[in-house]
């Protein structure tokens, strides 16, 4: 087998983090964190690449998400440079108009590191929340393994914080960089409350999907979107959230990484016969 196709084996966390409750109750506020940067929230709000619209199409668009989760994570060099080549594609399409009043390319190797930093922030968060056995050390490891979310897209060799102290101050450095304006907040607003969701799921999940997607936020987010988070809002993400990481606990872990571990299985068949992946 060559180097470049030779399986990685990822830090302990990492292969925790596959569980699917963790992508399932985090990733609206991820996604959200993402898009807090202007640009960032502006480009996907107007951009014409209706295949890839979480508001249009979410079900593809969870697919999407959680597969480049798992090949950033554990995929081999090759299958992440294949998928690296489909993301860009795509976002060969995604970039402002001459003249526009908010710039965006989504070949911006910076802000491309926001969201590789918001994604690890997210898996921290997994960690700390299902896993909270799990040492400095162990963090740290996973920390150095997350700098794959960023080079999996267009972030260069070099650009990730060195460490984790390291990454809190560029971490607070960019959250003094988070805007919405009322294109991007809308749309932001819509995503938290399921908007464009199969009715049936806004019907039976709605309520408990935007308490996760709320409470997962820093309040610095919750702030920018603007929509109400009370004391008794905490409560319900706090019970919730426990509740959740007990019956996670309770199920076995082949059963409760299957989800992830099909997504992994079907991308590289996508990659595989040249199917598209994104």
């Amino acid at each position: 087998m060559p180097a470049s196709a030779a399986r990685p084996t990822p830090p302990a966390g990492m292969r925790a983090a596959l569980d699917a409750v963790a992508p399932l109750a985090l990733g609206n506020a991820n996604v959200i964190m993402q898009l807090a940067r202007l640009p960032v929230g502006r480009g996907v709000a107007e951009s014409t690449v209706d295949s890839g619209r979480v508001d249009r199409h979410p079900v593809k668009r969870l697919r999407t998400t959680m597969q480049f989760l798992v090949v950033a994570t554990h995929g081999t060099d090759e299958e992440r440079r294949g998928l690296r080549a489909e993301i860009n594609r795509q976002h060969r399409q995604v970039r402002s108009a001459p003249g526009a009043e908010v710039a965006y390319n989504a070949f911006d190797a910076d802000l491309q590191l926001w969201v590789a930093a918001c994604l690890w922030r997210g898996t921290e968060d997994t960690l700390r929340w299902l896993y909270p056995e799990f040492d400095e050390a162990e963090l740290d490891a996973c920390y150095r393994w997350a700098e794959r979310f960023g080079t999996t897209l267009q972030v260069r060799e070099g650009m990730w914080p060195a460490d984790r102290r390291a990454f809190e101050t560029y971490w607070d450095q960019g959250l003094a960089q988070i805007r919405m304006d009322d294109v991007s907040r809308r749309y932001l607003q819509r995503l938290t409350v399921l908007a464009g969701y199969p009715a049936p799921l806004r019907a039976t999940a709605g309520r408990v999907l935007t308490t996760l997607t709320l409470g997962f936020l820093p309040q610095p987010f919750r702030d920018e979107l603007g929509l109400p988070w009370t004391a008794a809002d905490e409560r319900r993400f706090t019970r919730l959230i426990r509740i959740l990481a007990a019956m996670n606990r309770r199920t076995p872990r082949v059963v409760r990484q299957l989800p992830m571990n099909a997504y992994l299985w079907d991308v590289r068949r996508r990659l595989r016969t040249g199917r598209p992946v994104v």
